[in-house]
């Protein structure tokens, strides 16, 4: 027994070539059905990607809370009463809520001003926040010269530096190593021991990142007289399996009653669930991945269908070769595995060079706006996984087999003697 039947092969070609409009047109179909399919995937991922690739590398289990006004009279204090977190407010969520991973208190607004920052003739306005370590956790940046804040910085005061690389662009000279300089930073001297640069998109707190200097907190609180205030409120993320919004409302809750503030006043703390945000973000894209793989399916299956319409003409014309066949001995089931390996041969080759051409167009889209330095904060890096790949080429095996399955049920269901002397 032959593993390749080389006879039946060349029958397959003979018929395809007999004909090679018709053979071309309907392959056509499936070609352009899984061309779009592939191309509208990628297409996909490439908004999805420059959505994400926005976020940097953000983590996106985070909670951001500040201090605002309360809207709601309580306990004898007037709505509209202004109130600031403190360090024994840090305390108490460290020893209170145990779900809490990282907690970075944030002091800002301090400052603030058109010329802020100093060093020699140069001056500029930039962002000056109090931070921990755990800022570069929660918000995490790419190190370009020296390194980040430490422990030792905050529990020594120390009074250093980290700075953003567009502080670096204004205040240094090009290539000139900023370690060790210092910045006059609202009066007070400070030791640059480091400069970084944000992951995140430019319209996504990219820019204002590398407009900012880091302080260590405890050196802020004592440098600028803010007592214990956390001025610029919290950066939060909760432990692995626990959800953010679990996080937010127990703090929340912790928080409101340190502060006399009442239960149901939603304005007095302002807090940003990036973790809901970034779901929000996920059901979109599922949404638009599940929208394209209905319109791509649905256009392959247009061209599926024409498969299967040839292929009851096809049967139709050679109806008085199959009745031969049947009559010299051939089984039903080796005329309809016959019928249905041609539409799977037809349907498969069209559909690969369709797979092909589409991947190779979004792969020709990517290296272009690579090498043109064209990548925009709407769309990146356009591609189809592997895994999806493999299941349009397994789609279109399937679609293969249920187009011939239809007209080769139609040329076993002829008797012979019927078959020979169709005309």
């Amino acid at each position: 027994m032959r593993i390749i039947d080389i006879d039946k092969w060349q029958e397959i070609f003979l018929t395809l070539k007999k004909n090679k409009l018709r053979t071309f047109f309907t392959a056509f179909g499936v070609f352009w059905g899984i061309f779009m399919l592939v191309v509208m995937l990628g297409s996909g991922k490439g908004l999805k990607d420059a959505a994400y690739g926005g976020l940097g590398k953000l983590a996106t289990n985070s909670v951001f809370m500040n201090p605002s006004r309360t809207s709601i009279s309580y306990k004898g204090f007037p709505k509209g009463r202004t109130f600031a977190f403190n360090n024994d407010d840090t305390q108490a969520i460290k020893d209170r809520i145990p779900q809490v991973k990282f907690l970075a208190p944030i002091a800002e607004g301090f400052g603030m001003g058109a010329n802020n920052v100093v060093r020699g003739e140069r001056v500029g306005g930039f962002r000056v926040s109090g931070d921990y370590p755990e800022t570069n956790m929660i918000n995490p940046m790419e190190l370009i010269h020296g390194r980040f804040l430490n422990y030792f910085d905050i529990e020594e005061n120390r009074k250093v530096a980290v700075i953003g690389w567009q502080v670096y662009e204004e205040m240094f000279d090009e290539d000139e190593d900023p370690i060790g300089q210092t910045l006059r930073v609202n009066g007070v001297y400070f030791t640059v021991v480091g400069v970084f640069k944000s992951y995140r998109a430019s319209n996504q707190g990219g820019e204002g990142d590398n407009q900012r200097i880091n302080l260590p907190f405890t050196t802020v609180q004592k440098a600028y007289n803010l007592g214990n205030a956390v001025q610029g409120g919290y950066a939060i993320t909760s432990i692995d399996g626990v959800p953010a919004s679990v996080v937010e409302q127990k703090v929340l809750k912790l928080l409101k009653e340190r502060h006399s503030i009442h239960p149901d006043d939603n304005r007095a703390i302002e807090s940003f669930n990036l973790e809901k945000e970034f779901n929000d973000f996920e059901t979109l894209f599922n949404g638009i991945n599940g929208l394209i793989w209905i319109v791509g399916v649905g256009t392959l299956l247009a061209g599926v269908i024409g498969v299967s319409n040839i292929m009851v003409i096809v049967v139709k014309e050679r109806t008085k070769e199959f009745g031969i066949k049947r009559a010299v001995g051939a089984t039903p089931m080796k005329i309809i595995m016959q019928v249905i390996q041609e539409s799977v041969f037809l349907t498969t080759l069209a559909g690969y060079i369709g797979l092909s051409l589409g991947v190779g167009l979004l792969e020709l889209i990517s290296y272009a706006m690579s090498q043109s330095g064209a990548d925009t904060e709407m769309f990146s890096n356009p591609s189809v996984d592997f895994e999806k790949a493999i299941t349009a080429l397994l789609l279109l095996v399937i679609s293969g087999i249920f187009a011939g399955f239809i007209p080769a049920k139609r040329a076993v269901s002829i008797k012979p003697i019927a078959a020979l002397h169709d005309e």
